[in-house]
């Protein structure tokens, strides 16, 4: 609702300025205040135009103001707004008045499961891949955050009106795959008595044996000689294919799923990229070049800080190349916007990433990369020290299978994206205030339990016409809470960072603890009782939508 309330202002002041005759305007913008104290929204365009004008801050907002206060008046926000104060050095602030929180209650109520959901995003075309683990171990709590973050951003873009389409790239070639082909032979070996030591890169983990295991029983291989007759791309295709079957159902029970699964294999056809080179070719011939026999891509004709090798001198390809062959797939397929989640080893992708979207024709910032840091886990106070490599680390299974999956998702999304998680396993299982995900969920199951007691003793329904009673201050910061709901869906698709809902949602559940403990539900005066019920009726349904955008249950009972 405040979006309709900040677009009708920012109208309103834009129209104001028109006292200003001839002078070209800045942009405008209606703030929310961090303070409350300064109003629910406030505007800096007297600050603009300051050095335009030559004149202090506040002498031009009062100049503004009685414009704008005509403007309002004959406006339908009228009712709304119940006053405009101007505040050094020259900020407007605008303050709701009782009917404006009101008819924040009536816009829930009238969208109710929709409430938040907009079309910011006029259906464009969306392509967000994430995770796109190696298919060489199980998902570890790395890649459990990337999903986290991932799912719950393609959530909010749908919310607020993007096609997304959720993406996972299989990398199914290269040379990691080679080592799970001759790593899972070595166990093979091993169980078969050979005297066989691992190699230096061998991958370590019990689940190599279990899938050597699982080679010999369906072949029935019985001597080393049965095991050598096993082609190693075969081995190579069980182990993708067993790995692949894992993380689908981790993810599943994650509560994420992907629409498309495209495979690297199929990006390093020969026919494939002669296709995207000559088209590369075709916007910039000198953009291909041979050096030292090697093939280059000049990615510093798009600000690269270097050129990137696509081919080695021995006739392999790099993994940038098919990279470039799949994101001309993604543009080919009418994906207009491109996002990609990383981990932190990625950053230097980024340039080079921007830099093929150019060369390829489109704009640089069609393609988007975010780095998802990473995530440690504590157990007991201690830090688990973990090793992918050696096959010491905790995976996305463990995580879900010890504190669920509700508290697992929330968890991975309680910082921003960009900054390091620590991630306490003895906190998510905590059924108290302390643990943030029970707090609004609690908050949530609290108001069902309040409606039912309600449903009981007053056969009441929401009075969504005609509110009078809600006044108080801990009502007001409630409904102002609510009212900013579909706004931080907006802010989080176009930061594209989830936690400014996580942060959102604790505040909602914050305010409504604050309400209760100040202001009876059930009050004797029925009146009251019906009014304040409509709130909380609100607040769940606020929470209710927004937990569902995180991946979280919104529980009745707790």
């Amino acid at each position: 609702m405040f979006s309709d309330t900040r677009r009708q202002l920012q109208n309103l002041t834009k129209e104001s300025l028109k006292i200003f005759d001839g002078l070209t305007l800045p942009d405008l913008l209606i703030d929310v205040p961090a303070d409350k104290q300064n109003g629910e929204f406030s505007c800096n365009v007297a600050l603009q135009l300051s050095r335009l004008l030559k004149k202090s801050p506040l002498i031009i907002a009062k100049q503004i103001l009685p414009r704008l206060q005509v403007l309002l008046n004959a406006s339908l926000l009228n009712k709304q707004i119940a006053k405009i104060e101007i505040k050094a050095p020259g900020f407007i602030n605008f303050y709701l008045s009782a009917e404006g929180f009101y008819h924040v209650l009536y816009d829930v109520f009238q969208q109710k499961d929709n409430y938040g959901r907009s079309d910011f995003g006029t259906k464009t075309r969306f392509c967000l891949e994430f995770v796109s683990a190696n298919p060489t171990g199980p998902l570890t709590v790395a890649h459990g955050r990337q999903a986290a973050v991932g799912d719950t951003l393609a959530n909010i873009l749908e919310a607020v009106g993007f096609n997304v389409t959720r993406e996972y790239w299989v990398n199914d070639s290269g040379n990691q795959i080679n080592i799970l082909g001759r790593s899972i032979k070595v166990r093979a070996q091993q169980i078969l008595g050979q005297d066989a030591p691992l190699f230096e890169d061998a991958y370590q983990g019990d689940y190599i044996r279990v899938m050597a295991q699982e080679i010999i029983d369906q072949h029935r291989i019985k001597t080393a000689a049965d095991l050598d007759k096993q082609p190693d791309a075969g081995l190579r295709k069980f182990g993708v294919d067993y790995l692949m079957t894992m993380i689908k159902k981790d993810l599943k029970d994650f509560g994420v799923e992907f629409k498309s699964w495209p495979l690297s294999s199929d990006f390093e056809k020969p026919e494939a990229i002669k296709s995207a080179l000559e088209q590369i070719k075709d916007k910039n011939k000198d953009s291909i070049y041979e050096h030292d026999g090697a093939l280059w891509f000049r990615s510093t004709l798009w600000g690269d800080d270097k050129d990137r090798v696509i081919r080695k001198s021995d006739g392999s390809n790099t993994y940038f190349l098919p990279d470039i062959v799949y994101h001309k797939d993604k543009f080919a397929r009418g994906f207009r916007r491109i996002v990609n989640i990383l981990g932190p080893d990625h950053h230097g992708y980024i340039p080079r990433l921007k830099a093929a979207a150019a060369a390829l024709g489109r704009s640089k910032d069609d393609v988007d990369v975010l780095i998802v840091q990473l995530a440690t886990i504590y157990r007991d106070g201690k830090e688990v020290s973990m090793s992918t490599r050696r096959g010491e680390f905790i995976t996305l299974r463990e995580v879900i299978d010890e504190v669920g999956r509700d508290a697992a998702r929330f968890f991975f999304l309680m910082r921003q994206a960009s900054a390091h998680l620590d991630f306490d396993l003895e906190l998510a299982k905590k059924q108290s205030p302390e643990n943030p995900v029970y707090y609004i969920q609690y908050a949530h199951a609290r108001i069902h339990s309040i409606i039912r007691k309600a449903d009981d003793e007053l056969h009441w329904s929401p009075k969504t016409q005609d509110l009078k009673y809600l006044k108080q201050p801990e009502e007001i910061d409630l409904m102002r809470q609510i009212g900013f709901y579909p706004d931080i869906l907006i802010g989080c698709a176009k930061t594209l960072e989830p936690f400014s809902l996580v942060r959102y949602l604790q505040e909602v559940a914050a305010a409504f603890h604050k309400f209760y403990d100040f202001c009876r539900v059930l009050d004797e005066d029925k009146e009251i009782s019906v009014e304040r019920l409509a709130l909380i009726e609100a607040t769940r349904v606020v929470l209710n939508n927004g937990l569902r955008l995180l991946g979280v249950s919104a529980p009745q009972k707790m």
